[in-house]
């Protein structure tokens, strides 16, 4: 057991790993950031900062998938980096659109 754990964690360790691992906790914070909104809001919360690093982290690991040359990996993180990026262009378009709004919601001083 140990010289398995000792080959998967140690012996085989590079820049490639550290960037899978990095990667992976990246992708993993998305989960602490919902979670931590959703329990101050008191429902379930989807923050803009979830989009922000499912899309760093989605796109590190398909650097790293990329790498390994896993294509069930790779096809995974490219669908995943469609919808995360979709996402945010969804988010802006709606405080775009909020702003105009607002903007015409003024009244003009005379």
């Amino acid at each position: 057991m140990w010289s398995f754990i000792q080959h998967v964690f140690i012996d085989q360790f590079n820049l490639w790993i550290a960037l899978g691992f990095f990667a992976q906790a990246m992708f993993t914070a998305r989960f602490l950031i919902q979670w931590i909104a959703s329990e101050r809001a008191r429902k379930s919360v989807v923050p803009v900062a979830f989009w922000g690093f499912s899309l760093v982290g989605g796109a590190l690991l398909l650097v790293y998938a990329l790498h390994r040359r896993d294509p069930v990996f790779i096809l995974g993180q490219a669908a995943g980096l469609v919808i995360y990026t979709r996402n945010l262009m969804l988010i802006a378009g709606e405080k775009k659109r909020a702003l105009a709004e607002t903007e015409n919601l003024e009244i003009p001083s005379s």
